[in-house]
């Protein structure tokens, strides 16, 4: 007879816990590689917990190839039923929590990219103030675009976001940190870096390549001339987005604050013409409220 296979035999432990948690994580993300940032992992050692966790269940979760990532019926069962258990495990941490008077479990926050810097201080306040009432939570912090935060905190795969919300969205809660300053640069090799900008027309303009941000997508321009610009590369990372601009081939929009950090002033010319200011707020979803954790930390960013 061959070995049996090891399962769950109603008994779960900390390991069951973390490869359900990965096992979640790969679901939400729409695969393994959709995964890595996000668990900070290679796609082999997802691939490797994923497969330890279907041989603890003795049941195939997933469809991994060239037909993409899909969950099997069983897959779907167990997502479902890991939603459940996470969501118990939250609530008797809340209970336990609120019982004496000391806060225990985990917060994961979402930051949009660079955002510490100049303007860091509501931050760093609410992180400090939070790790003094609550020393026993373990904090989790994940760099994101923009964009990317806003639909994280939605999902629910963090608990809280910082980031500019341009949009208004009802399951949300929204406190406004700080405004950044947007503006358009371009670099010394570009042909308009030695012209006045009063003397360069809208249709001067558009006859430049420009590397697209999210405030250039259709339907969120913050001016009506920038429908009409070569929108020739993207890049929704300031880095990158840096790094195009600054090759004197391209103009775009980055932080001010960005460049006197970077001490980019001198490589760097500012058009003000088409400047915008991102609100920046901590976002959270309402119900997520209710979790005594998310809700102290939550509250020291008023």
């Amino acid at each position: 007879m061959g070995r049996k296979k090891a399962s769950l035999a109603g008994q779960l432990d900390n390991l069951d816990l973390k490869l359900l948690k990965i096992f979640k994580t790969v679901v939400e993300s729409g695969g393994f590689t959709a995964a890595e940032i996000e668990l900070n992992l290679a796609n082999s050692t997802i691939s490797n917990y994923i497969s330890d966790l279907e041989k603890r269940l003795d049941m195939n979760l997933c469809k991994r190839g060239r037909g993409g990532f899909q969950l099997t019926k069983h897959g779907a069962v167990v997502y479902q039923a890991t939603l459940e258990l996470l969501g118990a495990i939250n609530d008797f941490q809340n209970k336990v929590n609120t019982s004496h008077n000391r806060l225990f479990g985990s917060i994961h926050l979402a930051i949009t990219e660079h955002t510490i810097g100049k303007y860091h201080s509501k931050i760093i306040n609410a992180l400090k103030q939070f790790t003094q009432r609550a020393p026993a939570v373990k904090i989790q912090i994940s760099t994101m675009e923009s964009d990317d935060v806003t639909a994280a905190v939605i999902d629910e795969r963090v608990d809280i976001g910082i980031t500019a919300t341009p949009s208004t969205y009802p399951e949300l809660l929204k406190q406004s940190l700080f405004e950044e300053k947007m503006t358009l640069f371009c670099a010394k090799p570009h042909p308009l870096y030695n012209k006045p900008e009063e003397e360069i027309t809208a249709s001067e303009f558009a006859s430049y390549r420009f590397v697209e941000s999210p405030r250039m997508l259709p339907g969120r321009e913050i001016h009506p001339d920038i429908k009409q610009w070569n929108k020739h590369a993207i890049a929704h990372h300031q880095e990158a987005r840096t790094a195009l601009i600054l090759s004197g081939n391209y103009l775009g929009f980055l932080p001010e604050h960005l460049i006197e950090q970077w001490g980019l002033t001198e490589q760097l010319k500012p058009m003000y013409k088409y400047s915008y200011k991102n609100n920046i707020s901590a976002i959270c979803k309402k119900n997520k409220i209710n979790d005594i954790v998310v809700s102290t930390f939550y509250s020291y960013f008023h």
